[in-house]
């Protein structure tokens, strides 16, 4: 065997070593690219299905859920070919699709729920920041028309004002039957200003107007609490009933 052939046959097989090695490294890749990908999709999935199911009730309309629906949906069907034995996944795709063909007359079986502490709020808002996220990405990646992704994300803030007003205004009326007005009118001037400081206040007049109505309430009442009685005497007004009409004047041009 020639020098030329042994040679020409080291350099081949270091050529295909290399070859193998490429070849495994993209399948590597690959795998990690779709684990990676499989990962991204459930934890969105599981997101807008939070946001879907655990919405309270009041906030939650058939408009916002089929959008939800129809994005879960969306989602489903991209993570089905990098799970294809996944029989949850299938069954989960084939409720979508009976929800989604519902359109407007999608059920919305989402229970209201008080929000009557800031946990609680702090809880709804958490979700709506999630459902922020979601459609913005959604709209990114062209799942959403732009248009409409615009308008939904001016629909969270109107669903976060709401959020607001029945925070502020439950806390104000749990504090008026606990019988602590002062903390009742601080609820209802916090829920005035908010709604004062909104880019449109004319949309939320008649909440503006109720929590006003609120507030003076509550005001006449922490007045009401904070006036002496009629038989009450004070060291201010016993002092000043003291002083006769003569020793008043006295002291007027003494002083």
């Amino acid at each position: 065997m020639s020098p030329v052939l042994i040679t020409a046959l080291i350099v081949a097989g270091i050529a295909i070593l290399i070859a193998i090695g490429y070849i495994n490294h993209m399948v590597e890749n690959s795998k990690l690219e779709k684990a990676r990908l499989r990962a991204d999709l459930n934890d969105r999935i599981r997101r807008s299905r939070d946001v879907s199911d655990n919405m309270p009730g009041q906030l939650m309309s058939p408009a916002l859920k089929l959008m939800l629906s129809r994005l879960e949906l969306q989602l489903s069907e991209r993570l089905l070919p990098l799970d294809r034995n996944n029989a949850g996944l299938r069954t989960r795709i084939g409720e979508l699709r009976d929800l989604v063909a519902k359109n407007d007359a999608i059920p919305v079986r989402n229970p209201p729920q008080q929000i009557v502490n800031e946990a609680k709020a702090k809880e709804v808002r958490f979700l709506l920041e999630n459902l922020h996220g979601q459609i913005t990405r959604s709209a990114q990646e062209g799942l959403l028309p732009a248009n409409e992704a615009k308008r939904w994300l001016g629909e969270i803030r109107h669903i976060l004002v709401q959020l607001h007003f029945e925070f502020f205004s439950n806390l104000g009326q749990q504090a008026m039957q606990q019988n602590q007005p002062g903390q009742a009118r601080l609820a209802y001037e916090r829920g005035v200003q908010y709604l004062r400081k909104q880019s449109d206040p004319e949309r939320y007049k008649p909440q503006l107007q109720q929590l006003e109505q609120l507030l003076a309430r509550a005001n006449a009442v922490v007045l009401e609490k904070n006036q002496p009685a009629a038989d009450e005497h004070n060291e201010l007004s016993d002092g000043l009933q003291s002083l006769e009409p003569e020793e008043w004047k006295k002291k007027n041009i003494y002083d």
